[in-house]
């Protein structure tokens, strides 16, 4: 129980912000750029879109102010004391934020976006079973941190430790998951964020090329071996 408890604070004491001082607010304009592109690739046309565990609501905000998405409404829920802070900047006319529990909430939407989320719960397959009935359609970011050099050099207890993963996947577990959840695949695609995102360490520049190469040859080979791509997965 106490583990439990320090799993859960550290998103409203202050520790998580503390590591990650604006909440990834950086990687949200890739995130979104992600999300529009998986809509439009299915021809989608909603006219709401949520977000569970929205952060800091960049994405959200983002999307807003693309004007495909013109004349629909956005809704993020945060229950981070922490990140709804950040939130209520960021809200205008046709995009609100609640600091709720959207599987609490009975209110359904054309599509929920779960991104980079359901790897930081503990009860995460009870969460995804329970996000089938809030859209119509779902779309999931899942990081793929299961790869050969994580392994070798202990990098999963680093990101448990750094951005709250608890659970690690690769493409196969991330697929496996949502279908014994109960979801439809209709689409999936690799998000390349080494490709398309400036190398944060001088390791992370050492191994761009061979990601590119890899890449190339397999997304699914390169997530295998070195890491550094997500899962795109939209469902019903």
């Amino acid at each position: 129980m106490i583990r439990d408890l320090k799993i859960s604070s550290r998103y409203n004491d202050g520790d998580y912000l503390s590591k990650n001082l604006d909440w990834h607010v950086e990687d949200s304009p890739w995130k979104a750029h992600q999300i529009d592109k998986i809509i439009k690739r299915n021809k989608l046309s909603p006219s709401t879109i949520c977000e569970v565990g929205c952060g800091a609501g960049q994405i959200l905000k983002l999307l807003s102010l693309n004007s495909t998405y013109a004349e629909v409404d956005f809704t993020g829920y945060e229950i981070s004391d922490d990140a709804f802070e950040l939130c209520c900047t960021r809200t205008s006319e046709h995009l609100t934020y609640l600091k709720k529990d959207l599987l609490e909430d009975e209110k359904k939407y054309d599509i929920t976006l779960c991104i980079d989320v359901f790897e930081h719960i503990e009860n995460y397959m009870g969460f995804i079973r329970g996000l089938r009935e809030k859209g119509e359609f779902k779309i999931f970011h899942i990081p793929l941190d299961l790869s050969v050099i994580t392994l070798l050099r202990g990098k999963l207890i680093k990101r448990r430790n750094s951005v709250g993963h608890l659970h690690y996947f690769t493409p196969d577990t991330a697929i496996a998951t949502l279908t014994d959840c109960g979801y439809e695949i209709l689409d999936t695609m690799y998000t390349p964020i080494f490709a398309d995102l400036p190398s944060k360490s001088w390791k992370a520049k050492l191994i761009k090329l061979p990601r590119f190469a890899l890449y190339k040859v397999s997304p699914k080979l390169l997530s295998t071996l070195i890491g550094g791509v997500s899962l795109m997965v939209l469902a019903k």
